[in-house]
């Protein structure tokens, strides 16, 4: 775990993110995942105060259906009109496009139509999954839903 822990810290200071923990049982919000990975925000910037409760990293929405948690972030790097409608499925808090990935301004006006955050990173899936397991955001499985 220390070996995880210098790993993620260069691979964030090498990128320009600030780490910073959450309290245990404390919910972090779509604002805090947006300075955690330095992310600019596409849509939804009124909801950035929602909370945040578990996270589900996945280009398959049929793995984000099967684990997926009340009140989650969703990273993705899919870029199609499934994904708002998978969002709006689950009631999504807020989505996160990854590898700088633009939506199409159609599916940026689904999701602000729906009330959903959006917001893309340069970070890699992985990257982006890591920074926020490490910041405290962690996610569901089959057994939490």
């Amino acid at each position: 775990m220390h070996k995880l822990r210098n790993v993620i810290g260069c691979m964030t200071r090498q990128k320009g993110v600030q780490l910073y923990h959450k309290k245990e049982g404390d919910a972090m919000t779509a604002r805090d995942v947006q300075k955690i990975l330095g992310a600019r925000v596409l849509t939804g910037e009124e909801f950035l105060d929602r909370e945040v409760r578990s996270a589900c990293g996945s280009d398959m929405m049929s793995d984000v259906l099967a684990f997926i948690k009340k009140d989650a972030l969703l990273l993705t790097g899919l870029n199609n009109l499934q994904v708002i409608r998978t969002a709006e499925m689950l009631d999504i808090v807020c989505l996160v496009f990854v590898r700088g990935k633009q939506p199409q301004p159609e599916m940026l006006q689904m999701a602000e139509n729906l009330g959903i955050t959006v917001l893309t990173t340069e970070h890699t899936m992985f990257d982006a999954c890591g920074i926020l397991y490490h910041a405290g955001l962690r996610g569901g499985s089959r057994n939490d839903a």
